[in-house]
């Protein structure tokens, strides 16, 4: 299987160019160059509900980055 290239890398600092998050700027922490996504650290900021569980005891609604598109995020520095 071949590798897909990607402008960023986990660990990179980007900022948001489109969107309704543009302009926040964060870390890379997951790039999914499969589907064309990466997950910046308070990116895009999303709600799940968690059922309880042995780890999560109390179950409840739970804040999680979510994933943005490759091309709508721009490498800084």
């Amino acid at each position: 299987m071949s590798r897909i290239k990607t402008h960023v890398k986990k660990g990179d600092e980007v900022v948001i160019v489109a969107g309704n998050h543009k302009g926040k700027r964060g870390t890379v922490l997951l790039v999914k160059a499969a589907k064309g996504q990466v997950i910046v650290e308070g990116g895009r900021p999303i709600q799940k509900a968690v059922k309880a569980t042995e780890a999560e005891p109390n179950g409840g609604i739970k804040t999680i980055d979510g994933p943005i598109h490759l091309s709508n995020v721009k490498k800084v520095g």
